[in-house]
């Protein structure tokens, strides 16, 4: 990711060119601006903060954490039938997904993962799933399948299917998981 200074002046342009002070924005957005002005200082953003300053902008959030627009290409799995079937298309930002599930989002959670030859460890749960990379590759596995995700890609699912994520390159991957019930 993005040196964390780099992170807090890319916020500070956009709070500034959107004609708000330190303390409108922490007012709006329910902080102390004690608090928020430490973010701002030290670049130190709850993922949260940044997440909910991207949606109040209006700007992507991939933009303000890497400094440069998510790709739009979002992977969706499907179920037909007993099966599943991955389509790729021109799809869903991270911001956008936030607007369509607005009513059941739950705190976007960021997930670094080591490179490892293990495999993924598989999960179900309710609800839906979307993950954006922000760092690296992972690969998203569905049973006996995987999709490899790279920096900018993400992944849209229903995760009663058994799935997990595992890093897949030399380096650390990270990324963000948000789950609307």
């Amino acid at each position: 990711m993005e040196p964390i200074n780099e992170i807090a002046a890319r916020v500070k342009e956009l709070r500034e060119v959107c004609d708000y002070s330190q303390e409108q924005l922490a007012s709006e957005l329910g902080l102390d601006p004690a608090a928020y002005a430490g973010y701002e200082e030290n670049g130190d953003f709850p993922i949260s903060v940044l997440y909910e300053i991207a949606n109040k902008f209006n700007v992507d959030f991939n933009e303000i954490i890497t400094g440069e627009p998510s790709r739009i290409d979002t992977y969706q799995v499907v179920r037909r039938g007993k099966g599943k079937s991955i389509s790729r298309f021109p799809g869903y930002r991270f911001k956008d997904l936030a607007f369509r599930y607005a009513d059941k989002i739950m705190q976007p959670l960021l997930v670094t993962l080591e490179p490892t030859d293990e495999p993924a460890k598989l999960v179900t749960h309710a609800g839906q799933e979307f993950n954006l990379v922000l760092k690296g590759s992972i690969a998203v596995v569905f049973e006996d399948q995987e999709i490899i995700l790279n920096e900018g890609d993400s992944i849209y699912f229903n995760p009663t299917y058994p799935h997990g994520q595992r890093c897949v390159g030399d380096t650390k991957a990270r990324f963000l998981t948000m789950i609307a019930e």
